[in-house]
């Protein structure tokens, strides 16, 4: 069993000491606050959430918790240490790091005296960059130590939910942590090996985002209830009613099919639907921001692809798929036609491969081929002699058949990849993924 100090007798701080006290581990909870310390150690809960109080109590009454304010003592006498002290919005809406730094700075202090390793692990709410760019170097100047030799670091975000938090700790839906350090990342692991859901070790930056993202995507969703519930209601429907089914789906509507970062959406439903649900809701007098900000989304990554290709300087550039999705010959709103028209109007030559166009212009289906228009006889029925004659490659869709000589060229010549041919493949070089 771990000695764990923890910064921080917050919500996530307390939480998570009365937790790792009932799982046997040795908890010093860390905080400047005196009024905290004493209740805590009179077994007293410093917020309000179920379960907690009693929790506390135990790992008192068992003495594997206990709380101080003396920073340096509990670092002395722990093998790791967690960060959990709050990152508040600055007046400018960037992430707070005052008190991070502050703890940082203390156990830096800290660290200068001890002779064990020792590990740092922050797991206040923090944006990509900040344990690298902020924290590390606040510990290793306070120390006269460097990070991943002398002491460990890591981040390690909590996902846990106010009134469901002890809950949450115990079956979570994922576990998410970053280190610089394998005795780091070890620890990590220990302390998490039984609990029953996926665990990702990634980079500390990568989970640094995660957080984010799982708190940007929760916002996400309640604002899109809540507009469907306010469209519905106007139609004299039951919102509620209406998202109860579509969370009944989890092959499309609750799935991962549409949660891969890549190119914009298209096709004969999408772009139209968005438009007709926004203008309905309109007519009702229902603001929908969230509507239509997907569609401006949407434009926006047209755009942001467009820029990639100008900033390749090509004069001729072959496009891989150019109808809305791999698998189709459906260019009915095709974010890779209004691509390529766009590139066109601004003098670029294209030229287009795409297998599933081909088959239609070489047989008597007719779908999605009206609106082609002067795409059409930009048509190539080979990728080789299009790659070779290219400035520049734009990975639209994703075909099997073409990866290897789509690896092959990426070697050689400027390639922008909206369809991420190969998962190995980061944006370096020549070769540039739209979002990665």
């Amino acid at each position: 069993m771990a000695t764990v100090s923890i910064f921080g007798i917050g919500y996530v701080g307390v939480v998570a000491a009365a937790c790792l006290a009932k799982d046997g581990h040795h908890v010093i909870a860390v905080d400047i606050d005196p009024a905290k310390v004493a209740a805590l150690n009179a077994g007293a809960s410093p917020i309000v959430e179920p379960g907690l109080p009693a929790l506390i109590a135990e790992g008192i009454d068992t003495g594997r918790l206990r709380a101080t304010e003396d920073a340096e003592a509990a670092i002395e006498q722990s093998d790791i240490s967690f960060v959990c002290v709050g990152t508040p919005s600055d007046e400018n809406g960037a992430v707070g790091l005052a008190a991070v730094r502050d703890v940082c700075d203390t156990i830096g202090r800290a660290l200068a005296s001890k002779d064990r390793f020792h590990s740092v692990v922050i797991r206040s709410t923090i944006v990509p960059g900040t344990v690298s760019g902020v924290c590390i170097p606040v510990l290793e100047q306070r120390s006269g130590k460097r990070a991943g030799r002398d002491f460990g670091v890591g981040y390690y975000p909590e996902f846990l939910r106010e009134s469901t938090a002890i809950r949450d700790y115990y079956d979570p839906g994922m576990i998410v942590y970053g280190a610089l350090d394998a005795r780091t990342a070890s620890q990590l692991q220990a302390l998490n090996a039984d609990l029953p859901c996926s665990h990702h070790h990634v980079e500390i930056a990568a989970a640094e985002m995660v957080k984010y993202t799982s708190n940007a995507w929760r916002a996400v969703k309640i604002s899109f209830a809540n507009e469907i519930g306010n469209i519905a209601k106007s139609c004299g429907l039951d919102g509620p009613q209406i998202m109860d089914m579509l969370c009944s789906d989890t092959k499309v509507n609750i799935s991962r099919a549409f949660m891969r970062p890549g190119f914009a959406f298209g096709g004969s439903c999408l772009p139209k639907d968005l438009r007709a649900l926004s203008h309905l809701a309109a007519g009702h007098n229902v603001k929908t921001p969230l509507l239509h900000a997907a569609l401006e989304a949407n434009e926006a990554q047209i755009a942001r692809a467009e820029t990639m290709v100008m900033d390749s300087k090509a004069q001729h550039v072959g496009f891989v798929g150019i109808s809305f999705k791999p698998g189709t010959d459906d260019l009915r709103e095709s974010p890779l036609a209004e691509l390529a028209q766009r590139l066109i109007n601004k003098g670029v030559g294209v030229e287009i491969f795409d297998p599933y166009v081909q088959e239609a212009l070489d047989g008597p289906q007719t779908a999605g081929r009206g609106s082609m228009g002067e795409l059409q006889r930009r048509i190539v029925p080979n990728l080789a002699p299009l790659i070779d004659r290219s400035d520049a490659i734009v990975v639209g869709n994703y075909y099997h058949e073409t990866v290897a000589l789509l690896g092959k060229a990426a070697r050689t010549k400027p390639m922008i990849d909206l369809a991420r041919l190969d998962p190995a493949l980061t944006s370096q070089g020549q070769y540039a993924g739209i979002c990665w």
